[in-house]
Order: C-alpha cells, then structure tokens, then sequence
C-alpha cells in the first residue's frame, strides 16, 4: 500500500494533479491512502477528479471529521474506501482486502463498483460510478432514490458542468430543468397519468403542477393506461 503523506499545498500549483502524475507509479500498489479532513476536502475533490479514469489504484481515505455528504461527494468522485482516524490497521487491512476481492470477483467486467455511505443507517449501498453519472437510469429511478443518493447525483452533475464553458446561471438551470422534467414523468408514470393523484404525492397543487407540464412540454396521456368502464379518465 502506498501512503501519500508528503505535505501537499492544497492552493499550489499542479495540487490537484498529484493522483494523476502518480498513476503510473501507483500501479506497483495494491491500494493509495491519502488522508482528508475538512481543511483539505476542496483538494481531495479536485485530484479524484483529475485521476478519475487514469488511476486504475484504488484511493483510501484517512478521514477526520467528515460528514456523509462529503464522503458520498468523494465516492462520486472515485474514493474506493474510508478509514477514520485514528487509524486502525486491522480495519484498514481488511478494507484492502475486500477491494482486492471485488476487484477480482468484478475482473472483465464493464463497470466498477462504488459505495455510498448512509449515515442514518451506518450501512453502504453500492452504485457504481457510471450508474450515478448515467441521467437516463436516475431520472427513470428517481422516485426509488433516497436522498443521499439524490444529492450525490446533483454534486456530481456540478461537478460535470464545473469543467463546461456554460456559465453557472446556464448550468444550474439545465440541472433542475432535468430534474424537473424526469420527476413529472415518473410521477405521471407512477400515478398511470392521473395528473391529480401525481400532483398530491409531490405535495404540489394541481396548478402548479400543471404549469411544470406546460413548461417541459409533457402530456399526460401517453402515461395513461386503457381504463375499465367504471374508471374516470383524468383530464
């Protein structure tokens, strides 16, 4: 395992390049810890997102004091595991371990396998990557989603529009246009195009609900099913 404990200035130049210049000699490694805390958590968010796709070693964090938000954000972003400080080489030892044998178990496969942390729960789920990034399976699974999940999808989109030339007005309405628009349609689907049963579980009254149809430009009908004699259509 390879420990990356040199002073890193987290404001220089290149800090955030620090896991994509190691990739090459990473992979003599098993596994790469780098510790994160608060103070450094802007820089481990930027050098994941530089190594992603390039540093095929998996990244451990040392964390001290971090909140689930901040770790699914990391997850999103390619963190393998976490350990919390103080450390414990049994813990880490078998982390190690387990991402050894997932990797194994998954070898040929076409996708890797990501965790992200419920802290209510103290249990982990685990999305991949791709599966999180991929718009057309959250969007069509958006009503199953829980919140964590929710927001690790939006900070990951961020994140993705961070690196576009759109300016933030421009990104972030493209953000919640998207999500607008697949939420009124899996609540249509869900409700089989019953505007007023889809309205009431998102708790949004009728007309407002109905101006978000205007506006995406959806029609209830195609979400309807054919309806038994004694079963009203909803207009």
């Amino acid at each position: 395992m390879q420990a990356l404990n040199d002073p890193v200035d987290a404001l220089g130049a290149g800090a955030a390049r620090v896991l994509l210049e190691a990739a090459i000699r990473l992979q003599r490694f098993d596994a790469c810890l780098i510790p994160v805390s608060p103070q450094n958590l802007g820089w481990a968010r930027m050098a994941l997102s530089a190594a992603n796709g390039v540093l095929h070693t998996p990244v451990l964090a040392l964390v001290r004091d971090l909140k689930a938000g901040a770790l699914n954000d990391l997850y999103t972003l390619g963190l393998a595991d976490f350990v919390r400080d103080p450390l414990c080489t049994e813990e880490l030892r078998v982390r190690i371990d387990r991402l050894l044998d997932a990797r194994r178990y998954n070898a040929g496969r076409p996708s890797s396998t990501s965790k992200a942390l419920s802290e209510v729960s103290g249990t982990y789920s685990q999305p991949s990557v791709a599966a999180m990034l991929d718009e057309s399976a959250m969007h069509q699974t958006i009503l199953e989603r829980s919140g964590l999940e929710l927001e690790a999808f939006a900070i990951a989109s961020a994140s993705r529009c961070a690196t576009t030339k759109e300016s933030f007005r421009v990104a972030k309405s493209q953000v919640i246009e998207r999500f607008e628009r697949a939420y009124i349609k899996a609540a249509l689907g869900r409700h089989s195009g019953n505007i007023a049963m889809a309205a009431r579980a998102a708790q949004k009254h009728r007309r407002a609900f109905w101006a978000l149809m205007r506006k995406h430009d959806i029609d209830a009908a195609p979400f309807r099913v054919d309806p038994g004699p004694n079963l009203p259509r909803d207009g």
